[in-house]
């Protein structure tokens, strides 16, 4: 199927209502996901970005319906990665001698992965593509938003920013545009995708945004590779990337936790007490590593102003789910939150030290040296838990960070 967008441009891709990992296993997407392609017709033919190889059947199928795929004049690859061209070669089969517009990284991305030599016409920032009918297209960079390759392009006349992976978000819905879909499902989508794909990038995106801003662009709507397409107020989404890329914190402490006997849980739950003895206004989230989603988990990291972490000593470390987690956190790279560590321990009792390396190591600023307890916490160790919470709570005030 295809949908008209605006005028002459259509939403050609699909939405991918099964899929619940991204990635392979990187990214999950509970909420399934889908792949943007748009045609645009005026006196030339655009197609921009193809979708994942496993629509391609039913995407060259439902291409064909609209178009004459001999009458594709261009094709815009704004981004390599393969949920964005698996349908490439498929495409190119039927037309191989059709210019393929990218960046020079994209050439790279393209031919590394299909090793096909098309005819790539490499495009920089500010480069134009002129399709009649007074419509006009301007190609535009984004390097690391979110790799190499990537960038966007806008559409004159229709005033329409086709973005990429950038404002998307992984949810599919029988709805096109943002209006249309429940808005608290939508943001909490945004805000993950976000998260756990851009975060390392804030300053890029500053920059890049604040670039087009300076473009003194019309945009009436962006479309996106993911999710649905922003057509009201649709620079809310920019506003808020700008808001989420300055080290985005919320009066929020999270904990999280695994934990083999229920020792560090117990520390868990007396420490989360204690923080909202001492500060009725914070949100306190425990999150059982074992037991949540590693990407939920960076979501809630993500809006927090603070975290506090705790694991049992096992073999003179700490249980998995603890150093799997911080390899993800550090990959993402937060900045401006604090921290502190807490565990039970039986014999040597080394997890505490292992974890505050891991916060330093992460960019957290340690509120202190940890809280241990041995064995099982009894009543008064519980209070020096609910003790640790308050300090921690003070320590970590907004108005101090």
């Amino acid at each position: 199927m295809y949908f008209n967008i605006k005028n002459n441009v259509y939403h050609v891709g699909n939405v991918d209502w099964e899929i619940e990992h991204y990635q392979g296993f990187k990214y999950s997407t509970h909420k399934g996901s889908s792949y943007n392609a748009y045609l645009i017709q005026e006196e030339k033919n655009v197609l921009i970005d193809t979708v994942s190889e496993s629509f391609c059947d039913v995407f060259i199928k439902n291409l064909k319906n609209k178009i004459d795929l001999q009458k594709i004049d261009y094709i815009v690859i704004n981004h390599g990665e393969k949920d964005h061209t698996g349908a490439l070669v498929e495409l190119m089969s039927y037309i191989p001698d059709t210019p393929i517009y990218c960046t020079k990284n994209c050439v790279k991305s393209l031919k590394g992965q299909f090793h096909q030599e098309w005819n790539f016409v490499v495009v920089k920032s500010g480069d134009t593509l002129d399709l009649g009918n007074n419509k006009t297209l301007t190609f535009v960079e984004m390097p690391m938003l979110h790799w190499p390759d990537s960038m966007a392009c806008y559409l004159s006349g229709d005033n329409i920013l086709f973005s990429n992976d950038a404002f998307g978000q992984h949810y599919a819905t029988s709805a096109l545009f943002n209006d249309e879909v429940d808005q608290c499902e939508l943001f909490i989508e945004c805000l993950k995708y976000y998260a756990n794909i851009l975060t390392p990038y804030n300053k890029l995106v500053t920059r890049k945004i604040e670039e087009i801003l300076s473009m003194n662009l019309e945009i009436d709507m962006i479309c996106t590779s993911h999710g649905v397409i922003w057509r009201d107020n649709p620079t809310q989404i920019v506003e808020l990337y700008l808001k989420w890329a300055a080290n985005y914190k919320e009066n929020q402490i999270t904990i999280l936790y695994d934990t083999m006997w229920d020792a560090t849980r117990v520390m868990a739950e007396a420490i989360a007490k204690g923080l909202m003895q001492e500060d009725k206004e914070v949100k306190v989230k425990l999150l059982h590593l074992s037991k949540k989603d590693k990407n939920d988990v960076m979501s809630e990291v993500f809006k927090s102003k603070a975290i506090l972490v705790g694991s049992p000593t096992v073999n003179k470390g700490v249980l998995t789910s603890l150093a799997s987690t911080f390899e993800l956190i550090k990959s993402l790279g937060f900045k401006e939150k604090k921290a502190a560590a807490f565990g039970s321990y039986g014999w040597s009792g080394e997890s505490v030290k292992v974890l505050n390396e891991k916060l330093k190591e992460s960019g957290f600023e340690l509120v202190n040296e940890g809280l241990r307890v041995e064995w099982t916490p009894d009543l008064q160790e519980l209070e020096s838990c609910e003790s640790f919470g308050r300090e921690f709570a003070k320590s970590t005030k907004l108005k101090d960070i």
